[in-house]
């Protein structure tokens, strides 16, 4: 096990496709957990596969603390005493199949209706009440990703947030920093916002006096989030007047190919590794788009025989099955390795593990038939009271997101309600 402030720059990241030297850390100086002013870092990894898993082969047969790994939960032995599985979760009238898929950090009902508008996300909700406590509040990310048309992390108006799939752009925007000239523009920018919105606060206030007591409330709540913008303002202004992390490498290469389904999942759980690890953000989405994924290669020398979501219908062939469940386990087994390096890094005297939760699930419980109940979760790291298989109904879900406000409250955040939620999940609360 290697402390924290042990860690050598010259230590190198290196997974498909990439090899990166890890930037300047806390006890160097630039981060902020071991600052002595700042509350302990809680952090999330919010990762979902649009297409799900096979539920046999990843739900354990018995519940409790002594239930049987399953086959997928195999792949994650080593660490069975930092997850939870958890059956028996959806979201309340979160149905339509592939239409859930944009639900599912948000829980907003009706995604097939007419003029179904989309609510915020868990990620950027966490990061509204948690404040500019990093330099990039969230990271969205994503792997083979409509980025057009898909995203975990949704705005409170509604609004898609595009996720990053290029790991050299994620790589330039997390370390690079511009020259002079290109941080003086970036501060004018800022400063211009600025000034409009301080032309915004006179001009309401000069006739605010004239408007009745439900309009001025209104105008009240119009103002709280000017000023709530200004802030952010000043803050963004306060990070580019401070240096990035300087890297030891180069950018990452970026894999083009979509067939390289793995290597391209891998790649992306190592950015937003890294991302969490030198507390440049502490909460990272990603979305793996395995509905847009082509035929890929299942092995070196091996094609699936379909595109992912051919796949996934697979109506009970023996074939696709076994090419699912192969699928399946390789992911896992990128968990496990994720799990690995996390627990390896120290923070003080604790792992980076047990401040990092990990949420892997999916708007799917079973592709092959569009159903959306009975969703497959799975929560590691963060502390919990892990090392046990919790059941809910499988004919009548507990919400999921009561585990969102159990995970919001591990952030250190005094909520009590999120999405659909009812209450929270007090089996896996220390």
């Amino acid at each position: 096990m290697i402390r924290r402030g042990e860690i050598s720059r010259r230590r190198f990241l290196r997974g498909a496709g990439v090899s990166l030297a890890l930037p300047l850390l806390d006890s160097q100086g630039l981060g902020a957990a071991q600052r002595a002013d700042v509350d302990v870092p809680r952090r999330m990894l919010l990762i979902s596969n649009n297409l799900g898993v096979l539920p046999k082969p990843f739900f354990p047969a018995e519940s409790g603390r002594d239930y049987k790994l399953s086959p997928y939960l195999s792949e994650l032995a080593d660490f069975r005493d930092d997850f939870t599985v958890i059956s028996g979760l959806s979201h309340p009238d979160v149905d339509g199949g592939h239409s859930s898929e944009n639900c599912f950090l948000t829980a907003a009902r009706g995604p097939t209706k007419s003029g179904f508008r989309n609510t915020i996300s868990l990620d950027q909700f966490a990061a509204e009440r948690l404040g500019p406590v990093t330099r990039f509040p969230t990271l969205n990310l994503g792997v083979n990703i409509d980025k057009a048309n898909r995203s975990l992390s949704w705005t409170r108006d509604g609004v898609l947030l595009p996720a990053e799939d290029s790991a050299s752009t994620l790589y330039r925007k997390l370390f690079v920093q511009g020259d002079q000239a290109a941080v003086r523009r970036q501060l004018n920018t800022l400063d211009e916002r600025g000034s409009i919105l301080d032309t915004l606060l006179d001009d309401t206030r000069q006739f605010r006096s004239h408007l009745g007591r439900d309009d001025q409330s209104r105008l009240d709540q119009y103002l709280t989030s000017i000023r709530e913008m200004e802030e952010r303002l000043h803050t963004a202004r306060q990070w580019e007047l401070r240096p990035k992390p300087t890297p030891a490498q180069g950018p990452p290469d970026d894999i083009l190919d979509r067939k390289l389904f793995f290597e391209k999942f891998e790649l992306m759980l190592a950015m937003a590794r890294v991302a969490l690890e030198t507390d440049l953000t502490r909460i990272v989405t990603l979305m793996v788009d395995a509905f847009a994924t082509p035929v890929f290669k299942l092995h070196p020398d091996q094609n699936t025989t379909d595109d992912y979501h051919n796949l996934s219908h697979h109506g009970q062939s023996e074939s696709k099955v076994q090419q699912l469940q192969d699928t399946d386990r390789q992911q896992m087994a990128l968990l496990g390795r994720l799990f690995r390096q996390i627990a390896e890094i120290r923070e003080g005297e604790d792992r980076l593990f047990d401040r990092t939760m990990i949420l892997f699930g999916s708007n799917m419980g079973d592709a092959n038939t569009h159903d959306n109940t009975n969703l497959p979760i799975l929560l590691a790291g963060g502390g919990f009271r892990h090392g046990q298989h919790i059941v809910f109904r499988s004919d009548h879900n507990q919400p999921l997101s009561n585990l969102f406000v159990t995970m919001l409250q591990n952030l250190g955040l005094e909520e009590t309600t999120f999405g659909s939620s009812t209450g929270t999940l007090h089996e896996i609360v220390p």
